[in-house]
């Protein structure tokens, strides 16, 4: 079985600029401290945070992360299960930013409320859990 904090650690310690990899490092601890899990390298570059497993009417069925983080080329980007259009108020207090449905783009954490994150974060963890209790077996 790997170590999954240890590929984290080495992921991040990777970044190349040092503010990213603050930030990044930050996040880590924000989400960690939020899902009450430790953080897991994922496909793709991803860190993420806790785990479920889903499966559609179609069939289809999978494992993915409740919240998690990738360093991209010009952004943060912020991976968040709910639906973030019911949230356009804590949007609205988050600071600099851009959203999709359910991912925040942002370039630094000095550019958003902490606050505001923290609150997105558990209403994602809350409506993950609602809609996919199911626990994912990684």
């Amino acid at each position: 079985p790997r170590d999954a904090m240890t590929d984290v650690d080495a992921f991040l310690a990777a970044i190349p600029d040092a503010q990213r990899q603050a930030d990044c490092r930050a996040l880590a601890g924000l989400m960690q401290a939020a899902s009450g899990c430790p953080p897991e390298l994922w496909s793709g570059g991803m860190v993420g945070f806790d785990s479920y497993h889903y499966r559609y009417d179609s069939g289809r069925e999978g494992d993915w992360f409740r919240i998690g983080f990738a360093s991209r080329k010009s952004d943060i980007s912020l991976y968040l299960g709910c639906d973030l259009a019911a949230h356009a108020d804590l949007l609205g207090r988050l600071g600099r930013h851009r959203s999709g449905k359910s991912c925040v783009y942002v370039r630094r954490l000095a550019d958003i409320d902490i606050d505001a994150l923290s609150a997105l974060m558990r209403a994602s963890l809350d409506a993950l859990e609602s809609a996919w209790p199911e626990r994912a077996r990684r």
